[in-house]
């Protein structure tokens, strides 16, 4: 960790002509690392000739570098001891079905009891994996969507991973329940997603600055208020899922940001019936990838939670069983 403080005041010699600033860094101060001297020129608290520049940036003989550490964050994640379901573990990885309520790394209003306090009780090694405040987390579900998530056991797995994501060779499927049941039968929605422009806490198709974002998907069954379908990524933007079939006319149901504010938390499941939505309907069913020691291409599913399952249950009822190239998809566990 890095332990300097105060102010950074030198002048490149000769010796130095050439070399990267990130390398430069860190022959004057031996404990501050690598990773850490790149990101804080990336975030301008070191400069040359009072310039902001890259991590690589070569410096040369006689430049001027000025800057600071910043004081250490007082805050400290305490591992906490939170319940985990583990779908798979080894060296490397280990996926977990995320209950829905459960954020995944600190944030604003989210100081404690967050995915990351878990992982940190069950897995203290991953302290310095990818970073302090998000150890082994390379992608993450928002709080209310449910499902797999991998988490990198070192720092190899974390790069290997995290790469795949950039490079969009990452299977994501989700299954969600989205309003209304007039949605076509398979589809893809190609539209651009950015942050909105008055409400800073959403995602929009119409935001400034926007960045290409794919979704496909497949129709599972239908009901009277709301169809069950099943999605693929193609990409990762924030919200994706729940900003695409917003766009469509059919938000998730029970989305409080995307969806209608009427009746947001009940659904119409037949004549006189309503049902109680819990939270979004969005689960994160499979996640496949290229495992970071093997080579081999491995697949992981997450059974749907008891909450999301009680809904679609009240949905089936009056409308038959669901079918058998339905019915895997809810399987158990223990019954795969």
């Amino acid at each position: 960790m890095q332990t300097h403080t105060g102010d950074i005041r030198f002048t490149a010699t000769r010796a130095e002509d050439g070399l990267r600033l990130d390398m430069v860094i860190v022959g004057h101060y031996p404990t501050c690392s690598r990773t850490q001297a790149a990101g804080l020129i990336k975030d301008g608290f070191i400069r040359i000739k009072d310039r902001v520049v890259k991590p690589a940036q070569p410096v040369h003989s006689g430049d001027e570098i000025r800057g600071r550490f910043p004081p250490p964050d007082p805050e400290e994640i305490i591992p906490e001891d939170i319940s985990l379901e583990i779908l798979y573990r080894d060296d490397d990885i280990i996926t977990v079905n995320k209950p829905p309520g459960l954020v995944v790394h600190p944030a604003p209003g989210h100081k404690t009891g967050t995915l990351v306090h878990g992982l940190l009780y069950h897995f203290p090694d991953i302290f310095a994996v990818g970073g302090r405040m998000r150890p082994g987390i390379v992608h993450r579900l928002d709080k209310d969507t449910s499902g797999c998530l991998v988490v990198a056991l070192n720092d190899a797995a974390h790069q290997h991973i995290s790469a795949q994501f950039k490079a969009r060779t990452v299977h994501k499927e989700y299954l969600a329940l989205a309003s209304g049941r007039r949605l076509d039968e398979t589809g893809e929605i190609d539209q651009p997603i950015g942050r909105h422009p008055v409400n800073r806490k959403q995602m929009t198709v119409h935001g400034r600055r926007s960045r290409r974002a794919r979704t496909l998907w497949q129709v599972v069954r239908r009901y009277p208020s709301a169809t069950l379908v099943r999605l693929h990524l193609k990409t990762g933007r924030t919200h994706q899922i729940r900003v695409h079939l917003n766009a469509l006319g059919h938000p998730v149901v029970g989305d409080a940001v995307y969806g209608p504010r009427r009746n947001i938390h009940t659904l119409d499941t037949g004549p006189g019936r309503r049902i109680r939505i819990p939270r979004q309907m969005l689960h994160a069913r499979c996640l496949g990838f290229t495992h970071p020691s093997t080579g081999k291409r491995v697949r992981f599913e997450a059974p749907v939670p008891p909450d999301m399952a009680a809904v679609i249950d009240a949905l089936n009822t009056g409308n038959g069983p669901l079918a058998s190239n339905e019915a895997f998809l809810f399987r158990t566990k223990e019954e795969k």
